[in-house]
């Protein structure tokens, strides 16, 4: 039953104003860490670090995510127009549209090895009640963990500031990272990297102040005074020779050796940087190719499957888990996301020239037993759902149609109305890629049979 204004503002909660918990001693035993992981180490954003996080938190964020309603078999029913939705669609709060929401989440979770996603404003006070409509969602940095509370900074919209509150645990979506090996262990790849890009920060800073720091090996011993007399002269010498040098340039004995400590000539720094980094790419399922937008189908597959993937389940496994209570997983709701089953499908591959184009929903696989023997046997195939993905077909399939040498167009569809959006959008890529095709179209019915 749909709450009115008045209900709905009368029984409206507070993430912050409804946070009276302030005796800390009844909570348990506090750390400042999550007792059973070590705390990792922080290092400064640097480039390939910065580029490699932002990417895959872009990847994520390009998922469409819903609270929706399945059927008893698990397969799509509805979307489910509620608060919740709405954070996950369009608005998570008053600063942050859906998208970067998400992406806020994934860049946080890689930083921090977990996060939660709070609640901030709810109908009801989730610590009493069993149901709740969340109306926004804010990001927040876990402090201390206690056994059935957390104590989390998260940003007040009221106050402009961020601010910490206990939250019960049940009550927050706590995300962490699927990839915690890979990036947030103490010795994982991706720490060392940093490590070593830090100092690789020094260095630079130290060879950009202008002093050398230089360890001349003389060929003969200090030990007497004037020896060291003597040192101390061939010291003048060479600062004299480099500050009277136009270009920086100074002679020494064939006999000396001069080894420069703030930029050594033996140093393998960049070698190992290198190599970690080569490294952090393999683990994570990502290359060069990925993170310049030129990469293949094979490449973005295998990505998605070992890195994009892994994260969204975290994501939607704990919202269901926590967002939604016993009674509504009973009447089948769920949290869900899809994405567009076209992006990963070049438009030049040799596998279309010459091909022939089966567009088909992704029901009447289900729906029509002998689907692959009737229809799939001999064709290249593209698959997806106008209904879930809230993408425009005719642009992808103009640019395959227009740059391939398609023989014939088959598009197979359920004779639901919302499967009309992918015969449109096959017909329109036909007309818009100025080229005539031999096409038909074949509809399923809900019960799996051709009709005419």
């Amino acid at each position: 039953m749909e709450m009115s204004f008045g209900s709905r503002l009368k029984h409206a909660w507070n993430a912050f104003t409804g946070n009276v918990q302030t005796n800390y001693r009844d909570l348990g035993m506090s750390y400042s860490y999550r007792a059973d992981r070590p705390r990792m180490s922080r290092g400064n954003e640097r480039s390939i670090v910065t580029s490699v996080y932002n990417r895959i938190a872009l990847d994520v964020a390009a998922l469409n995510i819903q609270h929706v309603r399945l059927d008893e078999n698990g397969r799509f029913l509805s979307v489910i127009d509620d608060g919740l939705n709405n954070c996950l669609t369009l608005e998570a709060n008053v600063d942050q549209t859906a998208r970067s929401f998400v992406q806020d989440v994934v860049i946080s979770m890689f930083d921090e090895g977990s996060v939660a996603i709070v609640p901030v404003d709810t109908t009801t006070d989730p610590n009493v009640s069993g149901s709740y409509d969340i109306q926004s969602l804010r990001v927040g940095q876990i402090l201390d963990w206690h056994p059935q509370y957390i104590r989390a900074r998260v940003y007040n919209e009221q106050t402009g500031r961020k601010e910490d509150i206990v939250v019960p645990k049940s009550a927050v979506a706590i995300i962490e990272n699927p990839l915690y090996a890979v990036i947030n262990e103490p010795n994982s790849t991706m720490q060392r990297l940093i490590r070593k890009l830090n100092l690789l920060d020094v260095i630079d800073e130290q060879s950009g102040s202008g002093k050398l720091d230089l360890i001349i090996q003389l060929p003969y011993v200090i030990k007497t005074e004037a020896r060291r007399q003597q040192a101390e002269n061939r010291r003048k010498d060479i600062e004299n020779q480099l500050s009277g040098s136009k270009y920086g340039i100074a002679y020494t004995d064939g006999t000396e050796h001069i080894t420069q400590l703030n930029r050594s000539v033996n140093n393998n720094l960049m070698s190992q940087i290198e190599y970690l980094t080569r490294m952090l790419y393999s683990q994570l399922g990502i290359t060069q190719s990925i993170l310049d937008g030129t990469a293949d189908e094979k490449t973005m597959l295998n990505y998605n499957n070992r890195t994009i993937e892994p994260i969204i389940y975290a994501i939607v496994d704990e919202m269901k888990r926590k967002f939604l209570t016993k009674t509504a997983r009973s009447q089948h709701q769920s949290i869900s996301f899809f994405r567009d089953p076209f992006k990963l499908v070049p438009v030049n591959a040799p596998y279309f020239e010459n091909a022939q184009l089966l567009i088909a929903a992704d029901c009447t696989a289900y729906a029509y037993g002998s689907f692959h023997q009737d229809f799939i046997r001999g064709k290249v195939t593209l698959i997806g759902c106008p209904k879930l993905d809230d993408v425009d077909y005719s642009e992808k399939l103009t640019e395959i149609i227009r740059n391939n040498d398609i023989k014939s167009v088959t598009v197979v569809r359920m004779e639901v109305p919302c499967c009309g959006g992918l015969e449109h959008a096959a017909v329109t890529a036909l007309k818009n890629s100025g080229k005539f095709i031999p096409w038909n179209v074949v509809t399923i019915s809900i019960d799996g049979k051709i009709l005419d």
